[in-house]
Formats: structure tokens, sequence, C-alpha cells
């Protein structure tokens, strides 16, 4: 695929259109958030993915990444940004355009393969570019970077409560509906009886009529197995078959096969099978089906605010001190900086740092190497608990709708870089009002 055709700021003049720099408020944050990001930085990273071989050139770098911004700095869906983007100029301002547009250049769906074609290696680039506005506008210093907070939560997908029942019924079905779309015709579809099943499980749980509740549940993984059996004899010999079911039946077998409580992966939703159950000891959400993510922070809060640092998934469930492997090194390259010390909770204890770093990490509870200084720096360690929890809430980190671990890691990214926007904006309103205040408190000249 060719390369993107990139906005440069032409000057050009419209009979029968006015330029946006010419009606909006020019020292919007928004105008000013634009005019700070370095927009060629971001295409020449973001560039990398395309050749300059033959075919359709895809949307401008500007745009798409514009979008990405303003999607996760004001937590709206792909749906809408897109609808705000239409009806707001400083949007359309932020994402390169010179006249108003009154439609959508692109389809809502180029959002989507926008992302997954950029991966989570140069997503990054947008958490990069947040911390270097912040340097250039004096809201962070660059020595704020060498000392750190890191810690995990889980970032929860868009899945059901996951129970045995509502998983086999669900398999049974996906396996129907791909029958009926192929043409495999099925001795018994069970859809009648399949749903009473599940009824009757559901109210007998309710009740505590345990008994006949597990008899019920039979019932379905019976149903379930039987059309299993009945597809693969149906399928068998015919090669395109086999492959369209290949992954519906592993999957169905797994759900069948799964016990309550046995070890290993588990299979805890059907459309989105990388889904992991954590437990974090919450009283109020004992397990939570997602990934682990780890969160970094500045130990010392910026004039800016309190910056994330880092974001990276994590999937497997690994123990938190066993993250700091892959943690550190990524971390260092985003920041493009040594990390002198890394505070952490007691959860990161025999932690597997690199050895450059082995004596820069201290824990909660930590008694060996513990200076006054350091002592009174870990009564910071908490102060990452309200960055992760604004951006779970205020940043779509709090139920990921992005499909596939891609996602997952995708997501995590964005969820912080527009955290750190979020907090540029109100940094750029501040810096504006000090003006505004500053150009009052004047002495006006006194007239002769």
């Amino acid at each position: 695929m060719s390369r993107p055709p990139e906005r440069r700021n032409t000057n050009e003049q419209d009979l029968f259109r006015s330029r946006l720099d010419q009606i909006l408020n020019m020292a919007h944050e928004l105008v000013r958030l634009a005019d700070t990001i370095d927009w060629p930085f971001l295409e020449h990273r973001f560039g990398e993915v395309y050749s300059d071989g033959p075919g359709m050139p895809p949307l401008p770098t500007r745009l798409m990444a514009g979008l990405a911004i303003l999607k996760y700095t004001f937590d709206l869906s792909d749906e809408d940004v897109c609808a705000r983007w239409v009806e707001n100029p400083y949007f359309q301002y932020l994402c390169g355009e010179e006249f108003f547009c009154h439609e959508l250049p692109f389809e809502r769906s180029s959002m989507t393969r926008w992302r997954q074609r950029m991966g989570e290696e140069r997503i990054a680039a947008l958490l990069q570019e947040s911390l270097s506005v912040a340097v250039k506008t004096g809201a962070m210093k660059p020595q704020d970077t060498r000392r750190v907070i890191v810690d995990t939560t889980v970032q929860s997908k868009n899945v059901m409560f996951p129970t045995d029942a509502k998983l086999l019924h669900r398999a049974r079905e996906r396996l129907v509906v791909l029958a009926r779309k192929t043409g495999v015709n099925l001795r018994q579809s069970y859809v009648r009886v399949g749903k009473r099943a599940l009824i009757k499980h559901q109210r007998y749980a309710h009740a505590k009529q345990f008994k006949r509740a597990n008899r019920s549940l039979r019932t379905l993984r019976t149903y379930l197995g039987r059309t299993i059996r009945d597809i693969s004899r149906r399928i068998a010999g015919d090669d395109d078959l086999e492959e369209i079911f290949t992954r519906p039946l592993h999957l169905a077998g797994r759900v069948l096969g799964q016990k309550r409580r046995q070890r290993g992966k588990k299979v805890y939703s059907l459309h989105a099978p990388e889904v992991e159950c954590i437990g974090k000891g919450k009283a109020r959400a004992p397990y939570e089906f997602g990934v682990k993510v780890s969160i970094a922070t500045t130990l010392k809060r910026s004039r800016g605010g309190q910056f994330a640092l880092h974001a990276m998934a994590l999937p497997g469930n690994p123990y938190d001190g066993h993250t700091l492997e892959t943690v550190i090194p990524d971390m260092e390259r985003t920041l493009g900086a040594k990390i002198e010390r890394i505070l952490a909770d007691a959860g990161y204890r025999g932690h597997n740092a690199p050895l450059s770093h082995k004596f820069a990490v201290f824990t909660t509870g930590q008694k060996r190497r513990i200076t006054p200084t350091i002592k009174r720096e870990l009564r910071r360690r908490a102060a990452v608990e309200p960055v992760i929890g604004h951006i779970k809430n205020e940043h779509r980190m709090d139920r990921n709708y992005l499909a596939h671990s891609q996602g997952d890691a995708i997501n995590a990214i964005l969820a912080a870089a527009g955290y750190n926007f979020h907090l540029l904006l109100k940094w750029l309103r501040f810096l504006l009002c000090l003006v505004a205040i500053a150009s009052r408190l004047q002495p006006k000249p006194v007239a002769a």
C-alpha cells in the first residue's frame, strides 16, 4: 500500500468558505495543543508500516492519530467521536483540516483498521508524544521521569459474567448458526429444549436448589456434546468445511471438557477466548475477567499533574514482581532515559528486574537499603492509585471493547495517552487564565 498523503498548512483561501484559523479562538486549548504536537514525528513513526507501492493511498496520519487522541481524551466511542468531529470545528482543526467539513471524509471502520495496522509498538508513539508535549509546555520537567511508581491493575474485557451453563448454551448456539450458514443439516438443533434447560438451571440456582440445577447443567452439556459429534461426522472428508469448523469446534470442545476447579487456561468467553480470570482480592469484585496491565507514573507530582509514563498489557496473568524484566526496558525505550529509582508495593517482592536495576527497585515493607529519603518517597507510592482510577473510569480502560490480545495492548496504551492529553488540556487552559490575569493586573498608561 502506498504512503498516506500528509497534510500541510497551505494558507489557501476559498471564496465560499472561511478558513478554520479565521473563525476559531486561536487561544483555545485544543488549538494550542494541535500547534504543539510534533505531527512530522507521528507521521514518520506511523508511516513505517506503508510502502511506496501501487494502490489507493490511505487516510492522512494526522487525521487518524488526531481521532485516536480525541477518542481517548474525551472518553468517546468510535461512533461518538465521528459524530462530534462533524459538528466540532476544534476537533477538525486538531485533525489537520483547513476548512470546515460538513460530512465525514472516511468510514468509521477505518479507525479500527488503522489501529490494527499500527499495532502496539507504533501506537506507543502517541504516549511518547504526550510526554514530549508536557515537557515543551512546562507541565513536566525531564528529571521527573527518573523516579517512577509502578503498579498493576486489571483491564476488563467486554464480556458477560461467565457461568458454565451460559458457556455451554452459547457454544451450542454458535455451532448451530454456523451449520445453518454452511448448509450442514443437523439431526437436531436443540434450540427449544436447550433454551428451556438454561432457564431451568438459572431458576433452580436462584432458588438454591443445586441438585436440580446440576441436572439441568448436565442436560446442557449433553446437548453440546451431541451437537459437536453430529457436526464432526457430517463434515468428515470435506476439507473446506473442516477448515471452517476447526476453531468453533475446538472452542466448544474446550468448554465441554473444562472443569470448575481445573488448573491452567480456561475459556471464559467464546468471542474473546484470550480473556483471563484475575483475582485481585477486592471485596466488591473478587474476580475480574480481562488482562493484567502495568501502569507507571512519576514519583513527584509535576506542575501539570501526575502524568502516566508507561502502560503495558501483560497477558498470562504473571506475578507482579516477574513483570519488571519486561516492563523496565520497555519503559526506558518509551521515555528515552534511564530510570534511577522504582517504587512498588509489596506484591513486587522477589522481583526479577534486570541486573542494571536490581538495586533500584524498592518495595513497601522493605527493611534493607532503606535510607530516610527512600522511606519518605515510599509514602508517595499510593500516588499511582488515583492515576489508575482516572485512566480506568474516564479514559476507556475500565472496559475494553477492542478485539483480541492486540486490542488489549492498544487500548491500555491509548488510555494512558488520553489521560495525559486530558491533563495537558487542563494545563494549557490554566496558562491561558494566568496570561489573562497578568494582562489585567498590568498598570494602564496615564494620559498626559
